[in-house]
């Protein structure tokens, strides 16, 4: 970098420029003759992060790229060139760089130091109100990428864990579809065989009361060692009766509680005639119902995440506020992050007062601050952790508490975790946007969000006003 002399011209261009076309040129070349005119030769650093920030520029000719780093990784800002304004503007709090930039090419900046700033509301309320505009814009542009990038990473994670939620029903309707198919493509050598028997209309019925008494009852819940007993103890009664090959029909027996005395009940009553074919038909019988179960359980809770998704996301829904129940958004937003929590073994505890008033609010950003707290809760725990999400109502708020019994946050950032861009974590997972967004979403309610953190026990409590 070097200083040089400034062109004759530079007036000229200046105006060129949108943020100083309307602006006299009597203070244009005011600001022109209390500035220096820089030159970054191609590869020179322009400005680096945590330096402190004491001039405006203006990029009268060239382009520089800029970036900051998060956790040890590079993330890319943007490129700018000729007509951009950057630095400290008036009115700014900035402090320090939050990035760094190096010149693309031979870049020419007019640089003005801060101590002109107060002279300059003065001289020009226009120019000064030029570049209060552009600091205006710079903050809303920037908050938007961020935000934008925040909601795509959350979109990302909510389309792996739909993906990983939705795989195993999936799978299941397949397979038992699959084997449908192969039971009912079996079944005419089965009815073909009932056909040939022949009983009487009571063996019919007191088999068929058996049978459905099975399918009626619920299934019992067996350990390892209780089925494999079970599944011994029908075997050898089906050698006992000289029928080979019993290992499936002593399987589905099992699940639905089949003990070997009602199978003596059943060949009592055929006499001990016709046993095989009429213990294979009510074998087939049930095992035709468990696919049914099976198909109609998964595609169930298809319906219940693409219902939960629907709701979560406010689909059909119009943007106005609207009144809504905590727990609905808490339990959408729970079903949603799901995978996430059975990954890590987490135990979740709910807490939900009974009874709790309707709450009018924007109900797609209210989800959005349920995400953002629990999915941080649930990052924050090692495996086995436990998750506690309460609500409550006091005389003239509501209050939904999110706690987490992880390591906690270190004292010192607590003052700094919804500023934007400050994050703990490694860029591909986060833009250090999320409590900022949270943060936001709730003043919007009228609402109060509150940190308490200690090592084991961190609680985020959010508060929202009761008012019609």
């Amino acid at each position: 970098m070097q200083q040089i002399t400034k062109p004759a011209d530079l007036l000229d261009r200046l105006q060129t420029f949108e943020v100083f076309s309307q602006i006299d040129t009597s203070a244009l070349q005011w600001m022109i003759d209390r500035s220096e005119y820089l030159l970054y030769k191609e590869g020179d650093t322009v400005f680096k992060a945590g330096d402190p920030i004491e001039r405006m520029q203006v990029i009268v000719q060239g382009s520089y790229h800029a970036w900051f780093r998060q956790n040890n990784e590079q993330r890319e800002l943007g490129t700018w060139g000729t007509g951009y304004v950057t630095g400290l503007l008036p009115f700014s709090r900035m402090k320090k760089v939050m990035a760094t930039a190096r010149a693309l090419e031979d870049t020419y900046i007019l640089q003005l130091h801060k101590q002109y700033f107060t002279e300059m509301v003065n001289v020009s309320f226009e120019l000064t109100q030029a570049l209060v505009g552009v600091m205006s814009s710079r903050i809303r542009d920037f908050s938007t990428q961020r935000s934008h990038e925040e909601k795509l990473i959350s979109l990302g994670k909510l389309s792996a864990g739909l993906a990983h939620e939705l795989n195993n029903p999936a799978s299941a309707i397949v397979r038992s579809a699959q084997e449908l198919y192969e039971n009912i493509h079996h079944t005419p050598e089965k009815f073909k065989a009932v056909m040939a028997m022949r009983v009487t209309e009571e063996q019919t019925d007191r088999v068929n009361a058996i049978l459905y008494e099975k399918l009626k009852a619920e299934r019992p819940e067996l350990s390892i060692m209780d089925q494999q007993d079970a599944m011994d103890d029908i075997l050898d009664w089906l050698d006992d009766q000289d029928i080979e090959e019993g290992d499936d029909m002593a399987e589905t027996f099992v699940e639905f509680g089949m003990r070997t005395d009602e199978l003596d009940q059943v060949a009592d009553i055929m006499a001990g005639q016709h046993l095989k074919p009429v213990l294979a038909w009510m074998e087939r019988t049930l095992a035709l119902e468990r696919l049914v179960d099976e198909i109609r359980e998964s595609s169930g809770r298809i319906a219940e995440l693409v219902s939960s998704v629907k709701e979560y996301s406010h689909m059909d829904r119009s943007s106005a506020r609207e009144f809504t129940q905590l727990k609905d958004g808490l339990n959408n937003t729970l079903i949603i992050l799901k995978h996430k929590l059975k990954a890590k073994q987490i135990k979740v505890d709910k807490d939900f007062a009974p009874d709790l008033p309707k709450f009018k609010a924007y109900v797609g950003e209210l989800n959005q601050v349920w995400t953002n707290l629990i999915a941080n809760a649930i990052d924050a725990m090692d495996k086995g952790g436990e998750l506690k999400v309460k609500t409550a109502c006091h005389e003239n708020y509501l209050r939904v508490d999110i706690t987490d019994n992880g390591h906690g946050i270190p004292e010192e950032i607590r003052e700094d975790i919804f500023e934007s861009f400050f994050s703990t974590k490694p860029v591909s997972e986060g833009t250090g946007m999320g409590l900022d967004i949270t943060k936001r979403i709730v003043e919007r309610h009228g609402g109060h969000i509150q940190l308490d953190s200690e090592p084991g026990c961190t609680t985020f409590s959010v508060r929202f006003p009761l008012v019609s």
